[in-house]
């Protein structure tokens, strides 16, 4: 199968590899992008080639792998390079299979979303078929073989889910990393060091990727929100946004005396005051 992936960044790179490692679909991988060095890169781990990004030579699949920002003009560019179907692994849904429905109405249709980072792989990939057909299962096949589940969705309900998910986790991880300070050894708690790894983890990553993010997503005005509340809360209202949180993520449910295994864990760590 002849596959043109276009953007040879970590994502494109993973997507080529999961292909190239199955035997059954025998890929001849194509990398194009901005970067040129990028996309020889992205070949020589597949051992693929690599193709101009204004070329017209035509593939069975089309996969696109660009920044959330940029999957729609890419898609409108490049579907026309694709034979039987076009795929797109971005992190959001609604604008790529709109994009899709657009220039590709008669081709196989997919989006998917790994919900990790490559060098974390296997993992759980967001699915959604628009239009299903042999190449597309294929290639998705050949993505459950490499050790990934494949999350059947809705591009509505992924889109929604991201929301919370990516922008919401994110904001509130890196408002952390802003607002708080490294502490001297002896003074963490299991929730500081907890956050502390987190904030490492995120703040390790691409600036331009969570950008991104917040730029697709809402999420982030409802961390400030709840933190202003928070902040703002006297005792009495404390404790009202306390059980509000406590009662939507079930943190009581099954935990003597209203306590989680972390608060447990954490009052443990401080000699039995409540942290």
């Amino acid at each position: 199968m002849e596959v043109l992936i276009v953007g040879a960044g970590a994502m494109g790179t993973w997507f080529g590899e999961a292909i190239a490692d199955d035997p059954s679909i025998d890929a001849a991988l194509t990398f194009a992008d901005v970067d040129e060095d990028a996309a020889e890169r992205a070949a020589e781990t597949v051992g693929g080639t690599t193709a101009d990004l204004e070329g017209t030579t035509t593939y069975e699949a089309v996969c696109v792998a660009v920044p959330m920002r940029h999957v729609e003009e890419s898609i409108e560019r490049h579907a026309r390079r694709a034979e039987r179907a076009v795929l797109d692994v971005t992190g959001v849904m609604a604008t790529p299979l709109e994009a899709m429905a657009a220039y590709a109405d008669d081709l196989e249709r997919a989006s998917l979303h790994p919900l990790f980072a490559p060098e974390r792989a296997p993992g759980s990939i967001a699915t959604v078929r628009a239009r299903e057909g042999p190449v597309t299962d294929s290639l998705l096949s050949a993505l459950e073989s490499a050790g990934n589940r494949l999350v059947e969705t809705t591009a509505e309900e992924h889109d929604w889910a991201m929301e919370s998910v990516q922008a919401a986790a994110h904001a509130a991880i890196l408002s952390f990393a802003l607002a708080a300070e490294r502490v001297p050894e002896g003074f963490q708690t299991p929730i500081y060091d907890e956050l502390e790894r987190l904030a490492t983890y995120v703040t390790g990553g691409s600036p331009r990727v969570y950008a991104d993010v917040q730029r697709t997503f809402d999420g982030a005005d409802a961390v400030a929100e709840a933190a202003r509340a928070i902040a703002e809360a006297d005792d009495e209202a404390f404790e009202s946004l306390y059980d509000e949180a406590a009662e939507r993520w079930s943190a009581r449910e099954g935990v003597d005396d209203g306590e989680t295994d972390v608060q447990n864990a954490s009052r443990s760590a401080n000699g039995g005051e409540r942290e």
